[in-house]
């Protein structure tokens, strides 16, 4: 009767309540719904209400995510959530995004999927605690019994409600124990239900004593060695029959073979099946245990890394997800990395990127992250073709960001910056990071793209367009640090990339003034000191943006971090090519606070390469070489550094010094002997230093015969030097020579003190 006059059923929905997971990444909402059978006049007939539950998972909720937008989202999708209630889902996902579930209550994680007791086995009834002694009995029967005992205990296993009370149960775990140690050869579906029942257990911290107890984690790492050198059989057996069979059609239609290969193939996929679904919940189990770094360890040295590595060839999504989940946890451990080195890991992880499985993609990316940090494996990815994987999947917002941080690493070496040039991901590069408009533009991205652009073919690419100008508009406007470091790199290429700049050397110039962040004026000073343009007219920068006054107040020790005055004096080694800037630089003063700078650095490489760099630019005019022979003790400085330990440095003076001698003679002369004193001193104290060794008084003569061969000293004109300067006029050396030769040291420090 009531169908005859029902109209409609309407469903109110009443008391929404938010709240969060207790161990999953979840938002639970707690709601009524009342459902009413309206009659044809609207009147309600029946009515019935009923208490629902929905959960919200989050899977892609992590440290990085910006919970606003993700709030928004739920709103958006989830009817059930009005509006109104915005701001508690952000605060409810804000609290998700940083807590740490206590160990009590650590779940797995990963799940294995799909299990349900064998089809084979009939149980009949529904398990229950209390008759948990009757499923004890029949572990102590024959198989099937065995398989029927161990299905109903796992029933109750899955309740976590009835974990305790199956802990208080010592005979029953016992007996599990006992069984799966002496007949999991028999039968791999006892094997897998008797593992499920303790992987329940390990699903929670408090009782990974109890599963240590038993020893159930060595005796699935003995199971699962078992099954691979299984595999190994099935797939060898197989690859015969199917030659014996492909042999055979060769010369005949040989149907029995091909129904026997066809028969073993069948056999072989349901063998397969019920393997892989051994594997996937031994190692979850195992995976669980590893949460106490002992037991990792203890894992580790039974060969964990290879057996993972080798099950990395299977095809199987869930206990892939599993294997990587592991191999993930183990390779924050450098002994544990180094294993997946040798065992050619990322290889077979090239294989899985990209992959239409969302988690495993993710997962697999994470791996390859924490493996990234090593040089050797960064050069295997980038071998194995990962690169260009890895580029599309910038386009995927998803796996954007562990894509772009893999890149990056992948990206700090110089062999493998090329290659990305051919992926087609640099003008992707340029679109993220223009489409950030005003925003603080992600760390991964500008910082792939620095790297990129120390590399001449990526950065005519980077610069294609309107890019350059984009950037430097970018920079200025923002004062943007790192794309001004992206500049600096494009702005070291010679050919037609550094061109380009030179429609932007006044707005670098600009930015050097003292009311400018340190880090930003370091950058800008970088990038013009990479610009040796011969059509820049540099003279005419230094004057309209008054640089000349800047530099040389920057050169005084102490007036900056260093790191701004080593930029200053590479930025007047460039301008010094320039013949009216040298000149320019040497009536303000520059050269003396330059020598100033150098007695206080001495001690530093750097610093003192590049200011014997600037000497060398000023030897070549006129103007300055006078000012720094004439009124600079710089040429006594060059001489004391031509032999200094850094290889650069001495190779920069001597250039320096063959220009000084080629226009002064009397320091042609001084330099002359101070090489040929140097000579003499290092063969007499190669020859003391033997005779200190040998103590064989007649040493002497016999490193005389080695040294002139067989014939005379003097027949070696090449070994002489002129006398001028070293002898007098009665024959005897110059006091200041014997002077000079007794105080000085070939140590760089002091050296300021020896003329």
């Amino acid at each position: 009767a009531i169908q005859q006059i029902a109209a409609y059923l309407k469903h109110i929905v009443k008391g929404c309540n938010l709240d969060v997971h207790p161990t999953e990444s979840a938002l639970v909402i707690q709601y009524e719904v009342e459902a009413t059978i309206l009659g044809e006049l609207g009147d309600p007939m029946v009515g019935e209400r009923k208490e629902c539950q929905k959960i919200i998972r989050l899977k892609s909720l992590n440290a990085h995510t910006d919970t606003s937008s993700l709030a928004l989202k739920v709103v958006e999708e989830c009817r059930l959530i009005h509006p109104s209630k915005l701001s508690e889902v952000e605060q409810l996902l804000f609290y998700l995004k940083n807590r740490k579930v206590p160990d009590g209550m650590k779940q797995q994680r990963v799940l294995p999927r799909d299990f349900t007791p064998y089809a084979g086995v009939e149980v009949g009834i529904e398990a229950n605690i209390t008759s948990i002694d009757e499923y004890v009995e029949l572990l102590y029967e024959g198989i099937q019994e065995k398989i029927k005992g161990a299905t109903l205990i796992f029933q109750l296993a899955c309740n976590p409600n009835n974990l305790e009370e199956l802990n208080n149960n010592e005979a029953a775990l016992g007996a599990l124990a006992r069984v799966l140690r002496e007949d999991w050869k028999q039968s791999v579906d006892l094997a897998t239900t008797i593992i499920y029942i303790f992987f329940c257990f390990s699903s929670f911290s408090h009782f990974h004593g109890l599963v240590t107890h038993f020893k159930i984690g060595a005796l699935c790492m003995n199971i699962i060695e078992h099954e691979l050198k299984r595999y190994d059989l099935w797939q060898d057996e197989l690859q015969k029959k199917r030659k014996a069979y492909i042999l055979s059609c060769e010369f005949t239609d040989n149907q029995n073979l091909k129904k026997e290969h066809d028969k073993s193939f069948r056999k072989y996929q349901s063998l397969l099946i019920k393997q892989e679904q051994f594997l996937r919940v031994a190692l979850c189990l195992l995976l669980n245990l590893a949460e106490d770094t002992r037991t990792e360890l203890k894992m580790r040295n039974k060969n964990i890394v290879n057996i993972l590595v080798k099950i990395l060839d299977r095809e199987d999504e869930e206990l892939l997800l599993v294997v990587i989940s592991f191999l993930k946890k183990l390779s924050i451990f450098l002994e544990n990395k180094n294993d997946m080195a040798e065992a050619l890991a990322v290889e077979k992880l090239a294989r899985l990127v990209p992959c239409e499985h969302e988690e495993l993609l993710s997962t697999t990316l994470r791996l390859l992250l924490n493996l990234s940090f090593d040089t050797l494996l960064r050069s295997q990815m980038a071998q194995t073709g990962l690169i260009p994987k890895l580029c599309s999947l910038l386009a995927d917002e998803g796996q954007r960001q562990l894509s772009m941080c893999i890149l990056y690493h992948i990206s700090m070496d110089d062999r493998f910056k090329s290659m990305f040039a051919d992926t087609g991901c640099i003008p992707q590069l340029m679109k993220m990071m223009f489409s950030c408009g005003d925003a603080k533009m992600d760390v991964e991205l500008i910082s792939l793209c620095i790297n990129l652009a120390a590399n001449k073919n990526n950065a005519q690419i980077l610069c294609e367009g309107n890019s350059l100008r984009m950037l430097m508009k970018r920079a200025v406007k923002l004062k943007d640090v790192l794309v001004m470091k992206m500049i600096r790199n494009l702005s070291q290429h010679n050919g037609p990339t550094k061109s380009l700049f030179l429609d932007h050397v006044g707005d670098l110039a600009a930015q050097i003034r003292n009311d400018e962040a340190e880090e930003f004026v370091i950058e800008c000073l970088g990038t013009l000191a990479n610009l040796n343009i011969p059509d820049l007219d540099w003279a005419m920068v230094l004057k309209e943006y008054n640089l000349v006054h800047y530099l040389k107040d920057r050169l005084k020790p102490g007036s900056a971090e260093d790191d701004l005055i080593l930029e200053v004096v590479n930025m007047i080694g460039t301008v010094s090519m320039d013949d009216s800037c040298a000149a320019m630089l040497a009536k303000s003063g520059i050269i003396p606070a330059l020598i100033e700078l150098l007695n206080a650095q001495q001690e530093d490489d750097e610093f003192v390469c590049q200011i014997v760099y600037v000497f060398y630019q000023m030897v070549f005019h006129k103007a300055t070489r006078d000012v720094i022979m004439g009124d600079t003790q710089a040429p006594a400085y060059l001489i004391d550094l031509m032999h200094d330990n850094n290889a650069e440095i001495r190779k920069v003076c001597d250039n320096t010094l063959d220009i000084i001698a080629e226009y002064y003679e009397e320091w042609g002369k001084k330099i002359q002997m101070e090489k040929f004193r140097w000579y003499n001193s290092q063969w007499l104290e190669m020859v003391e230093s033997q005779m200190d060794e040998a103590g064989d008084p007649f040493l002497y003569e016999k490193e005389r015969e080695s040294f002139i061969g067989n014939g005379d000293i003097l027949d070696r004109p090449d070994l002489l030097y002129s006398t001028e300067g070293l002898m007098g006029a009665d024959g005897t050396i110059s006091p200041e020579f014997y002077t000079d030769f007794q105080s000085g040291g070939q140590g760089r420090t002091g050296f300021l003190n020896r003329y």
